[in-house]
């Protein structure tokens, strides 16, 4: 889609833009629903100065901070994710990467929660080679998570420790191994429009199966800790915006949706989205289990009246 067109869709009354990317979902989704649930299982002391992330060790934040989980501990949480009713588990690391000793340990959790579990698996482990990728799919997983956080021209002034192209280099070596990808990143850090369109056309190219939306929740002792947010009217046109660009793909809203959206979380999804993260995040909480409930029925019920 040219970058033109996109442009123009942003010139449009609200209401008509929400009715095109519905449309485009209908068509192209019908009703698939998809809910994930994620797990910190290795928290903080990252070398990383991603201006975002709370789990920076260059950040005074006050989270918690501890090396890898058990596997115990990580089967544990995936038998929650299941109870809760979420169709995908994700086992999220902080830091560049996992030492071998690390990865073996998550390959292992993997193999017995697929065994003992069967929930579907995702993991989030930094930038891993294409042989540690393969290693990962061959115990289990479907899906590697990588995000790409923002465009190219925007990504130097949230992150300088590592380029965009790196990111990049991941995603491609998962999609080799044989992997689905995730990948999306987070609006409301200053970034354009430009910046937003430029994000879904690399994620397109990218050919990703699944893309979630974060909206940037300031948290005290990052940099972005006094940022402004972002209006829901902006954050449900991004959803928008790449539903439209996205076709088929899977649209999650992430974290943020909470605050940002607050009563009209529903919006997102007559907006494109197809799917979201429910029983919290990373190092923030999320909605009440009993709440996210009924907005699944209440999507459900909308989508197929």
């Amino acid at each position: 889609m040219e970058r033109k067109k996109i442009k123009a869709l942003l010139e449009l009354p609200l209401a008509e833009l929400i009715s095109k990317a519905d449309e485009v979902r209908r068509k192209t989704l019908g009703a698939k629903l998809e809910l994930c649930n994620i797990m910190n299982a290795k928290s903080g002391m990252c070398p990383e100065d991603c201006r975002f992330c709370a789990q920076s060790s260059r950040h005074a934040t006050n989270i918690s901070r501890y090396p890898l989980k058990s596997k115990r501990e990580i089967v544990k949480a995936a038998t929650r994710a299941k109870e809760i009713g979420a169709h995908r588990f994700d086992i999220v690391t902080s830091g560049e990467s996992l030492s071998k000793n690390d990865l073996n340990k998550v390959i292992d959790a993997v193999k017995e929660i697929k065994e003992r579990i069967g929930i579907a698996m995702c993991a989030s482990l930094g930038k891993l080679d294409e042989e540690s990728l393969a290693l990962l799919k061959n115990a289990g997983l479907s899906r590697y998570h990588h995000n790409i956080e923002t465009s190219p021209r925007y990504f130097p002034k949230i992150v300088t420790t590592h380029s965009f192209q790196e990111r990049i280099d991941t995603i491609r070596a998962a999609k080799r191994a044989g992997l689905e990808v995730c990948s999306g990143g987070i609006i409301g850090m200053g970034e354009a429009w430009d910046d937003r369109i430029d994000m879904a056309l690399i994620l397109k190219e990218l050919d990703v199966d699944s893309v979630p939306l974060n909206i940037l929740v300031p948290i005290k002792g990052t940099p972005f800790e006094d940022a402004d947010q972002i209006s829901p009217t902006d954050a449900i046109k991004t959803i928008a915006i790449f539903r439209i660009v996205l076709k088929d793909k899977l649209i999650k809203v992430a974290a943020g949706r909470e605050s940002v959206l607050k009563d009209f979380q529903g919006m997102a999804f007559m907006a494109g989205a197809n799917g979201m993260l429910i029983g919290g995040y990373l190092t923030i909480e999320g909605r009440d289990l009993s709440d996210d409930r009924t907005l699944v029925e209440e999507i459900k019920r909308t989508w197929t009246a």
